[in-house]
């Protein structure tokens, strides 16, 4: 077979596994606040000894075969290992917002790491932190009661996760 034909089967072969959909799916899930861009700093109205609410937080690109969503904000920097803020789950899977200061109807809040069933902003002791807000797409609702904490929501979610984003802001002691 000349070098011509190679290419042009190469290219078939690449075509039709195109088609047919083999290959990795492309995560095209996002999330992203208009409150500050990623890794730039939040707001004081964020922050715990602020007006302690949560920013708005936008979704697009869900894969189509997510029942529900589920957000986690965490702090990595916290100087006692993570620090969970927020933990918010059965967010329908067509969510394209969560209001500012607000959570939609029928989702379920979990124990944060102050012991409370909401959001708690940044609080950090000293320093700059990092707040990642993650974004999990389940293939089914979590069926966990509110006030759960952080590992029972883990494990409900194992093996369940179809696609997953995130975006962070730092917010410094003050």
């Amino acid at each position: 077979m000349d070098s011509h034909r190679v290419w042009c089967l190469g290219c078939g072969v690449f075509l039709m596994s195109a088609l047919m959909g083999f290959g990795e799916p492309v995560n095209t899930m996002t999330i992203s606040t208009p409150a500050f861009a990623q890794g730039e700093p939040m707001p004081v109205r964020f922050a715990y000894k602020g007006q302690n609410i949560s920013p708005e937080v936008r979704i697009a690109n869900v894969p189509a075969t997510a029942r529900s969503l589920v957000l986690i904000v965490d702090d990595p920097d916290a100087p006692m290992g993570l620090w969970t803020h927020w933990l918010v789950w059965n967010l329908p899977a067509d969510t394209t917002s969560i209001p500012e200061g607000k959570v939609p109807v029928g989702t379920v809040q979990g124990k944060n790491s102050n012991g409370h069933a909401r959001y708690d902003g940044p609080a950090p002791p000293s320093g700059m932190h990092r707040y990642f807000f993650h974004l999990y797409a389940l293939d089914t609702a979590v069926t966990l009661a509110e006030g759960s904490g952080r590992a029972a929501l883990e494990q409900a979610m194992s093996g369940h996760v179809v696609g997953t984003v995130e975006t962070f802001g730092v917010y410094a002691a003050h």
